[in-house]
């Protein structure tokens, strides 16, 4: 995972970021019961891999985002 800026007052990449927030806050910190802050911690690594090729997502034709991106990649310009 790499950190990338959005541009300032671009409401549509801001949404985009603050929409994976949302997604992580509810999904992985409160979205499964943990026994402590470490077995939280731990599950963490995982869950961007869960995210981007497991998880189907509803804007994008239920697919998931990395299968959207080889679709996108492959079509000629």
């Amino acid at each position: 995972m790499r950190h990338l800026f959005t541009r300032p007052y671009r409401p549509r990449t801001n949404g985009k970021a603050e929409r994976f927030i949302q997604t992580l806050t509810n999904r992985w910190a409160y979205g499964a019961i943990y026994g402590s802050t470490a077995e939280r911690t731990a599950a963490l690594p995982g869950w961007p891999t869960h995210y981007n090729f497991t998880r189907r997502h509803g804007s994008l034709g239920h697919k998931t985002p990395a299968a959207r991106l080889a679709e996108l990649e492959q079509r000629p310009e």
